[in-house]
């Protein structure tokens, strides 16, 4: 796999105008604002924020560019958005309004034509390819797409380097059953896809502790992404925005 550069990635969760965090892709609790979330995340040099919104997907509707430019003018970091995007003038909207990269997902699967054409025009490093995981008792390991709604007729490694081979330049491997838990990343997981393929891999899914982020680069990660650990506090998951500081860092990395 190629070398890049170790990141700290929080991923948020955009729902209508608010952040929300799901537990295994349902339950959504409310979070806040999201120009206001950014707004605390740029005192704390986060690496690079990725925003999924969940709703676009599901009832087809268009990335709201009008408050994806609010939240580019407030943030001091890297962005990354995913959420509905199917047509490549609407990536450049994105694009244009200050984010950095599109996360495509449901598009893999749906419109492949379009996520090769778009890694061609706007350029591979543009786009990360996310792939949603579940281990199903009787059925083993299932990639998902549609938030977590439609089974892909295909396993787990060979999905992984039909992404590489659409163009995207990073993949991002979400497990489904981990997502707000908080019990420790699928490291399993995150190992075989790192070596199946040849682009960087941005583990998500499981996060339990600051400490626990250093433990996908050992399996392979170019990055460490997640979503409680950066949002909840304590057993009663409190709502408390933080990031690793510099010290902590050092430990990770």
């Amino acid at each position: 796999m190629l070398e890049t550069r170790k990141r700290i990635i929080p991923v948020l969760l955009l729902k209508g105008q608010g952040l929300v965090k799901t537990r295994k892709f349902g339950s959504p609790t409310y979070l806040g604002d999201p120009v206001n979330t950014v707004r605390i995340f740029n005192d704390m040099e986060v690496d690079e924020i990725v925003l999924l919104d969940i709703s676009s997907t599901a009832d087809c509707k268009m990335p709201q560019i009008e408050l994806l430019k609010e939240i580019a003018a407030e943030a001091l970091f890297p962005l990354a958005y995913g959420g509905g995007v199917v047509d490549l003038d609407v990536a450049a909207q994105i694009i244009e309004s200050g984010f950095e990269r599109i996360v495509v997902n449901t598009a893999c699967s749906t419109h492949p034509d379009f996520v090769a054409r778009m890694c061609r025009e706007l350029g591979s490093s543009t786009v990360v390819g996310s792939m949603d995981v579940k281990t199903r008792r009787l059925r083993g390991e299932t990639v998902f797409v549609s938030g977590g709604g439609i089974a892909v007729k295909s396993s787990v490694l060979d999905w992984a380097k039909r992404l590489e081979d659409l163009g995207v330049g990073e993949i991002m491997v979400n497990a489904i059953e981990r997502d707000g838990e908080m019990n420790g990343y699928d490291l399993d997981l995150i190992r075989r896809v790192s070596d199946a393929v040849s682009v960087p891999v941005i583990a998500c899914g499981g996060a339990q502790s600051f400490p626990d982020l250093a433990t996908v680069f050992s399996a392979g990660a170019s990055a460490a992404a997640g979503g409680a650990v950066f949002v909840f506090k304590g057993k009663h998951r409190g709502v408390l925005i933080q990031y690793p500081r510099p010290s902590d860092r050092i430990a990770i990395k």
